[in-house]
């Protein structure tokens, strides 16, 4: 019997032992509940933050593949998407945000994600899809697995403490969101407690607390947003316990990570993007390079130890702080980095008359607008690496570029967002050497032969490309003819020519005139 109380008293103490800083976690039994075997969430429903919910990975990869081809496969080839081993608790970012259950009265009396808790009760989680009512989430099966045991505690600990949640309605509590971000190689924990005002009671007992129950956080940020607003983070913070930030490594290179800081929030599959992006680069150790859209200096501090110089701008100035350390940190010496808007900053080089052979762009979800896009032909770099969140902009912004000198080459998915409709991608586009102009001129038959151009594709070939490169599109012999004549590409049998002087041709609609254009360039005839 005593033997039995020693055992049951050691799996106990087994049971409350924290793990270490740089341990990875140990996946949970329940775990398997929430990862069915089709990927379904218990929250599903609720939620509606995973777009792929009931649909199984190999599924989730090929619709992502096939929406990246219909969107960027008209302009130039796109490989097989690269998708992850295991495709859970990815994200080393977590953000929660904090409420109570509300009863049948009040303006949000709707709100019964908290149904079977008591009125009064403190929830945490996401905002269910176009609403502000908080789901209340113990476990995501997307986001990092230390974070979300953080995030439950620090319930508990509102409750002992008897601090209040932040009521959107009367801007009346304090307590209104935890972001933690979790360095993927480091282990490094960071806990930022957004409150509706800096002043948190018993703050240091409060620290004690929540170190007690989790060791591995590095350090604990208050940040300050006391304005009625949907953004998570105010512009005032102080460091509780800790140096502030977390650094962690990607690449080769240690990057610091601040509570504003922009940093991909999946450490894996980001090595492959970014290992990708540098490779289409070609850089040789000459080039000099343009890292736009820098952040705190990922890709450019990556590309250094490959290129002659680079020049990282930002608009974010905590970004720009961060990335200066970060060059220092990695003792990078060639990188520049500049607090400026890109598309100015690229127009005044070009007007100095400045060179570049690369430019690095990873926009926003939005994409560039038409004044950074020509900011980025009058700099005229040799190659563009595009990095997108969004295939549909990515193809907006390929369309302008590839009608003004540029030509895309090879487009690269990867999937950062499983069980979400999110694909990254990065996509390489080379300068054409030639003008995109031609000069009509009118000849006598019996001066021309047949051209180099006519002999390099069929008309049956130019077809096929055009359906597979555009959902199935099918273009006649007639509009092949008048595209090709549009390039001075002389026929042997003339489609072009009607049956008659006034009989009707019908002219090749625009959207065929492109996609018979691009199986042309794809030919090598124009």
């Amino acid at each position: 019997m005593e033997q039995r109380i020693k055992e049951e008293r050691r799996k106990n103490t087994d049971r409350k032992k924290v793990q270490k800083k740089n341990d990875r976690p140990a996946p949970k039994k329940k775990e398997q509940q929430i990862h069915a075997d089709n990927g379904f969430c218990m929250y599903a429903k609720k939620c509606g933050g995973c777009d792929y919910q009931g649909i199984s990975y190999e599924k989730q990869l090929k619709n992502k593949q096939e929406m990246v081809k219909k969107n960027v496969g008209k302009f130039c080839k796109v490989n097989p998407i690269i998708g992850m081993e295991q495709p859970y608790h990815y994200r080393n970012k977590v953000h929660a945000v904090f409420d109570i259950v509300r009863g049948n009265k009040g303006p949000r009396r709707s709100h019964t994600f908290g149904r079977g808790m008591a009125p009064g009760t403190i929830i945490s989680g996401v905002y269910a899809a176009g609403t502000h009512d908080v789901v209340n989430i113990d476990e995501c099966q997307i986001e990092d697995e230390i974070a979300g045991a953080i995030i439950r505690d620090i319930r508990g600990l509102l409750r002992s403490f008897k601090i209040k949640t932040y009521d959107e309605d009367t801007g009346y509590g304090l307590f209104r969101h935890v972001l933690v971000r979790r360095g993927f190689f480091s282990g490094e924990v960071m806990v930022v407690l957004v409150l509706g005002s800096p002043i948190l009671p018993s703050k240091n007992n409060f620290v004690k607390a929540l170190r007690k129950l989790h060791p591995e956080i590095t350090t604990i940020v208050i940040n300050v947003n006391d304005k009625k607003t949907s953004m998570v983070l105010g512009e005032k913070e102080t460091v509780l316990y800790g140096k502030g930030y977390i650094e962690d490594t990607l690449c080769g290179c240690t990057f610091r990570i601040s509570p504003k800081s922009f940093y991909q929030v999946n450490p894996i599959q980001t090595e492959i993007l970014y290992r990708k992006a540098i490779s289409y680069a070609k850089l040789t150790g000459k080039e000099r390079v343009v890292d736009a859209y820098c952040g705190i200096g990922t890709i450019g501090l990556i590309a250094a130890s490959k290129a002659k110089e680079v020049i990282s701008v930002e608009l974010n100035q905590d970004a720009v702080k961060d990335a200066i350390i970060n060059a220092k940190r990695n003792q990078i010496k060639n990188v520049r980095f500049y607090h400026a808007d890109a598309g100015e900053f690229m127009v005044d080089m070009a007007k100095q008359g400045e060179k570049v052979d690369v430019v690095f762009m990873d926009p926003p979800r939005a994409g560039s607008d038409e004044a950074f896009l020509n900011s980025v032909l009058k700099l005229a770099p040799e190659r563009i690496v595009y990095v997108s969140c969004n295939p549909e902009t990515l193809a907006r912004d390929l369309k302008y570029l590839t009608r003004r000198e540029y030509e895309a080459v090879e487009c690269q998915p990867v999937d950062m967002f499983p069980w979400t409709g999110h694909v990254e991608t990065v996509c390489l586009l080379s300068k054409l050497h030639e003008a995109k102009h031609h000069v009509n001129v009118r000849l006598d038959m019996d001066e021309l032969d047949l051209t180099s151009a006519e002999s390099k594709a069929t008309y049956e070939e130019i077809k096929l490309y055009v359906a597979e490169h555009n959902d199935g599109m099918k273009v006649s012999n007639l509009y092949i003819a008048q595209v090709k004549a549009k390039y001075g590409i002389i026929e042997r049998e003339n489609y072009n020519k009607a049956k008659s002087d006034d009989a009707w041709r019908p002219q090749c609609p625009k959207e065929k005139e492109e996609a018979i254009e691009a199986a042309l360039k794809y030919f090598q005839m124009i």
